[in-house]
């Protein structure tokens, strides 16, 4: 005479919560290409850009009054979200050791287009990536808005754009500089504060005032060793290791 099987127990909600996460975990792997094999600074390949250049801009805080055209000429040409903004003017108060009145300082904010981005490992769909040109951009086609690179940056030059969901941030104007154009903050600068050019041209503008004024030359965080390519004339060295932030007037360094 056969026996009916035994009746298997039905798992605890311990059991059936582990079994239930196990199923939703299998269900949003994200698969990576092949494409992602180790590239410069065991990054994905850079994808291509203008052949031969390497994209850089140079701000001189001598000549940046603070009128914030660069934020509306940006805005204007590509159109981020009301409130969101892909680069801008940031107003901050110093207060001089000496005992001298507080001085206000116009810091010129954007993506830094790194040699070295810490944006890009960290994306895990590869839609954060740099071009031969050294350009950083996003594929908003292939982002999903998990902002790992938001936290990533270093520079607060990232943000989620709230109408698209995906990683949004400055691109050097990128669709302007393959027309031969200048990107809509260089172009508008009334103070002529910002210069964009090609590294590896020696005789290009930015080339020659990175040469002419190399003992001035800055950088942000330097200590991250993410090799920036945004440069700076004229920065405090309060600024240098102690920036963070995208809002309005702030006391720099603590002071």
């Amino acid at each position: 005479m056969s026996h009916p099987p035994p009746e298997v127990p039905l798992p605890g909600k311990r059991g059936f919560l582990k079994n239930l996460l196990g199923l939703s975990a299998a269900a949003t792997i994200i698969p990576i290409r092949a494409e992602a094999g180790t590239g410069i600074n065991q990054q994905p390949p850079r994808r291509p850009g203008i052949p031969g250049k390497r994209y850089g801009m140079l701000v001189d805080l001598r000549k940046c009054i603070g009128c914030q055209s660069c934020t509306v000429s940006c805005s204007l040409e590509n159109l981020p979200p009301v409130g969101q903004f892909r680069t801008t003017v940031l107003q901050y108060e110093v207060q001089p050791d000496s005992g001298s009145p507080c001085a206000m300082v116009m810091l010129p904010r954007l993506c830094n287009h790194c040699d070295n981005p810490p944006c890009v490992p960290v994306c895990p769909v590869q839609a954060t990536f740099q071009r031969e040109d050294g350009i950083v951009l996003v594929d908003n086609q292939r982002c999903v808005g998990c902002g790992y690179c938001v936290q990533a940056c270093p520079y607060d030059a990232r943000f989620i754009n709230h109408d698209t969901q995906t990683a949004d941030k400055c691109t050097f104007c990128e669709h302007r500089l393959e027309a031969g154009l200048l990107p809509a903050c260089v172009e508008s600068c009334v103070g002529g504060a910002r210069v964009i050019g090609d590294l590896n041209d020696p005789d290009s503008a930015i080339s020659q005032r990175l040469a002419e004024h190399r003992a001035d030359i800055k950088v942000l965080k330097p200590e991250m060793k993410t090799d920036p390519h945004v440069y700076y004339i004229g920065l405090p060295d309060a600024f240098v290791h102690q920036i963070d932030g995208q809002a309005g007037v702030r006391l720099a360094g603590g002071h």
